[in-house]
């Protein structure tokens, strides 16, 4: 059965090594996207900014800093892989402030070499 794998890290310096250990795991593909986690999003609706608020302010707010990352892996060996790989470059995602992974089982996909 194929897998759908999501992970979301904080550090996007870290996405690049990733994605790079997913394909050595065997993934046939992946796809990175920016994202905004809630803390994120609450920040940037503060009340608390002056009316002219400072660069860094601004700065801060404006790159969201997560990265969210997926793919759909065919089989429970690669998706075994996939997430030692993800545990490996990311560390503990029990650890505060590391990401988040999580998979779900995918009933039918195209595309995706071995799913079928």
């Amino acid at each position: 059965m194929a897998h759908l794998v999501v992970v979301v890290i904080q550090d996007a310096d870290l996405a690049p090594a990733l994605l790079r250990a997913w394909l050595a795991a065997g993934a046939s593909g992946a796809t990175m996207i920016e994202s905004t986690g809630l803390s994120q999003f609450s920040r940037a609706l503060r009340d608390d900014l002056p009316l002219f608020p400072s660069l860094r302010d601004l700065e801060v707010q404006s790159d969201p800093h997560n990265r969210t990352l997926f793919s759909v892996v065919a089989d429970q060996a690669t998706l075994d892989a996939v997430i030692e790989a993800s545990s490996r470059i990311v560390g503990d995602f029990d650890r505060p402030d590391t990401g988040l992974l999580f998979v779900v089982p995918v009933a039918q996909v195209l595309g995706v070499p071995g799913t079928r």
